[in-house]
């Protein structure tokens, strides 16, 4: 697990005002995420959970305030930029093209084919029926191993920090759990950084040291995930 003693910021927003239109989703929200740690931010439907990771990843324009990545502002830079520099994203949205292979799906993530077989192999560690399946087309996979390939092309180029959006949403214990055990594989042997937004309470606080809980687009409370997490969250995510 993540050494909480730490303390080197990977991301880190000030004061963030984001949303659609005249509305304001995200208000006035600072959060800071360390270097190597999995966080969790939990919340109910319709609270800005995926507006914060879109406009971490500048598919929605931060109004005012500070985003950083690394001690850097990253406000007004591309998504592609930022993907680039070392930032995986795992949508909620189906991203996946259903009539393409598995293969050229996850060919998509990287930047040429000569970074292909050694991308490969790396999530071939985390879902190993990938290997020889990767001639069939993507939208002939079920809802869980869609879900994995869809995390799995996010792994493809080991990113530093890796933004995910309710990937365990539908799915079955077997395969959360096979999700969790990549997660904390990509914490503990690379050093990645993750922001995992979800809604599945059990699987979120065993995989993060952190959480936050997101209400009308303010952080409404947060702490370190341990054995009184579970209550606590829960008072907040009660209807």
């Amino acid at each position: 697990m993540f050494d909480t003693a730490k303390t080197e910021t990977k991301l880190e927003l000030d004061g963030v005002t984001s949303g659609y239109g005249p509305i304001a989703i995200i208000k006035d929200l600072s959060l800071s995420i360390r270097k190597g740690e999995i966080f969790a931010l939990m919340g109910k439907n319709g609270m800005g959970k995926t507006t914060l990771l879109k406009t971490i990843l500048g598919l929605v324009s931060a109004r005012s305030g500070e985003i950083q990545l690394d001690g850097r502002s990253i406000v007004g830079a591309s998504p592609k930029a930022l993907i680039k520099s070392g930032v995986g994203y795992a949508p909620q949205e189906q991203p996946l093209f259903t009539d393409l292979s598995i293969q050229d799906n996850l060919r998509l993530a990287i930047r040429s084919d000569r970074d292909l077989g050694a991308a490969l192999e790396h999530v071939f560690t985390h879902f190993p029926f990938l290997r020889d399946r990767l001639a069939q087309q993507a939208g002939t996979l079920s809802g869980g191993e869609q879900k994995m390939l869809i995390l799995s092309r996010a792994l493809m180029l080991k990113p530093d920090l890796i933004l995910i959006d309710e990937i365990s949403e539908g799915l079955q214990p077997t395969v959360i759990a096979q999700i969790a055990k990549a997660l904390q594989a990509e914490q503990a042997e690379n050093g990645t950084t993750i922001l995992l937004v979800e809604q599945n309470l059990n699987f979120a606080l065993d995989v993060a040291d952190r959480w936050a809980v997101l209400k009308l687009g303010e952080i409404d409370d947060s702490g370190i995930a341990d054995a009184d997490s579970r209550e606590r969250v829960l008072e907040h995510l009660k209807i």
